[in-house]
């Protein structure tokens, strides 16, 4: 709201019986420090306060059948919030017909008889004003809850979209595997197209839990000593397909002298990444992104800027908030769910950073600056590469159990071309008889089960003769904390989110 508008609702409207005692009346009140408008009728007081008003001081004398009428007219015309306080300033003596009506008509009004005190006149004027800035402060909470509704129908909206872009294909590749059964050399392009599509998907969901940590405060860094320059090559490696099939040109120009901040690598990288990844979709085909990095006193200084779709100024600040896309890009971007900016700037700030955007307007480009402590305790780790074990064999007994039969038989096959032996249950109490006597050695449990869920189950089978040696590994779609504490306390060994990341779920097997 501009300060012009923000004065026009802090005025106290005059309609007095003679132009002496709006002078006076005016005068009484610009003492107090109010803003007084004097109005010389009822039909410029009506427009008047179709402008903005805070309290409506009216004397009896000219509050006639056909004035009131108007007068209730325009009050009723008010926005819901809206209750204005209207002041009588009525003749000493009995109580007079105008009066009854005004109070019968109008819902908020004080009478003040007179002769008054100057004041009494100023307290009643400063309690109407101050209840009239508690309505003010309800407007503003009702707006944002407006359009908090309104980003949260509209995030709905692109959450299914988005949600049903990967499933096309998905569908599609599944229907041709079926009718042309191709031969293996064939089918792996068809399969490599579902592995991208799956990815994505995962991605969205991950993107969404990472949120719901974030804003309930969950989240856990791993902090320690990061060499930034490791973290950026990561978010580069991470951005480059995305970079490469829009066909942008990448520049990179990072400090000579280390960049060594305390941190969450992975997290870092998460941020970095984002920033491409975002640099990369609100660019036209055949742009350019960049990538700067350096030393500014005790602060690591990082920018991403790209020749994209560019920001307006109102929209600088608010591309930080849950949801928030900017209006006109979802071609340029394919699509979004209007988080990752959101996670960036949680993630920075959880790391004692700071992160601004910056444009010259809309399509001009944009430039996001992040900002980090330098460490204190010189240089970092030199970074190590993790080594995923897809060739590792499985050569025990393990048990899956998913009230999902295509969830726990396609696992089952999984784990069987990795040598493993393997027993399906679709339940609890299938699972447990299914176990006895046949040295299950690990045992993969769907959480949310009817009947027997996960957790009783991992129990019981902690319970069971040999149960203590068995590696209980939780397979849920729940990641959240409470979940986590519950899964822990019931003796699971490990806890995996759905869909089973291969790669890790080795790594587990072989510790």
């Amino acid at each position: 709201m501009s300060a012009e508008a923000a004065e026009l609702e802090q005025r106290i409207l005059l309609r007095t019986a003679t132009s002496r005692d709006a002078t006076v009346a005016g005068a009484v009140l610009s003492r107090a420090e109010f803003a007084p408008c004097a109005c010389a009728d009822m039909a410029a007081l009506v427009h008047e306060l179709q402008r903005g008003a805070g309290a409506i001081l009216l004397a009896e004398e000219v509050m006639d059948r056909a004035s009131m009428a108007k007068l209730a007219g325009a009050l009723a015309a008010q926005e819901p919030w809206s209750d204005l306080p209207v002041i009588v300033l009525a003749r000493q003596g009995a109580d007079s017909h105008a009066v009854s009506v005004a109070m019968d008509e109008v819902s908020n009004v004080t009478v003040i008889e007179r002769p008054m005190r100057v004041a009494a006149l100023v307290s009643a004027v400063r309690t109407a004003l101050r209840a009239r800035r508690r309505q003010y402060e309800m407007r503003a909470l009702l707006a944002g809850l407006r359009d908090a509704d309104q980003r949260k129908t509209e995030f709905l909206a692109t959450l299914a979209h988005e949600l049903r872009n990967p499933l096309a294909p998905l569908s599609t590749a599944l229907s041709l595997l079926a009718r042309k059964r191709p031969a293996p050399e064939e089918a792996a392009k068809y399969y490599e197209l579902m592995g991208r599509q799956v990815d994505h998907m995962v991605r969205l969901v991950n993107d969404l839990m990472e949120v719901s940590r974030i804003t309930r405060g969950k989240i856990e860094l791993h902090l320690g000593p990061v060499l930034l320059d490791a973290v950026i090559d990561d978010a580069i490696e991470l951005s480059r397909p995305a970079i490469e099939r829009a066909g942008h040109a990448l520049e990179v120009d990072v400090s000579g002298e280390p960049l060594v901040v305390r941190g969450d690598a992975v997290r870092l990288t998460q941020v970095f990444s984002n920033l491409l990844n975002n640099a990369a979709k609100y660019t036209p085909a055949g742009g350019r992104v960049k990538l700067a990095a350096w030393q500014q006193q005790r602060q690591a200084v990082v920018q991403v800027s790209d020749t994209g779709a560019g920001l307006a100024p109102e929209m600088l600040n608010a591309i930080f908030e849950m949801f928030v896309q900017v209006s006109g890009t979802a071609k340029e971007a394919q699509g979004g769910l209007g988080i990752g900016l959101t996670l960036v700037k949680s993630l920075v700030e959880l790391h004692g950073g700071s992160v601004e955007a910056a444009s010259e307007g809309v399509g001009r480009g944009a430039t996001f600056t992040v900002r980090l402590p330098l460490s204190k305790n010189g240089a970092a780790p030199a970074p190590q590469r993790s080594q995923d074990s897809w060739a590792a064999v499985i050569e025990r007994v393990v048990l899956v159990v998913d009230d999902n039969r295509d969830a726990a038989d396609s696992l089952a096959e999984l784990l069987r071309t990795l040598g493993a032996t393997v027993l399906v249950a679709y339940s609890g109490e299938e699972a447990l008889q299914l176990a006895r006597g046949q040295g299950v050695e690990i045992a993969v449990l769907d959480i949310g089960m009817p009947g027997m869920d996960g957790c009783e189950l991992a129990r019981r089978l902690r319970a069971s003769p040999g149960g203590a040696a068995i590696r209980l590994v939780a397979l849920t779609g729940w990641g959240q904390q409470g979940y986590r504490e519950r899964i822990a306390a019931a003796g699971f060994d490990h806890h995996l989110l759905k869909p089973l990341n291969l790669a890790e779920f080795m790594r587990l097997l072989s510790r």
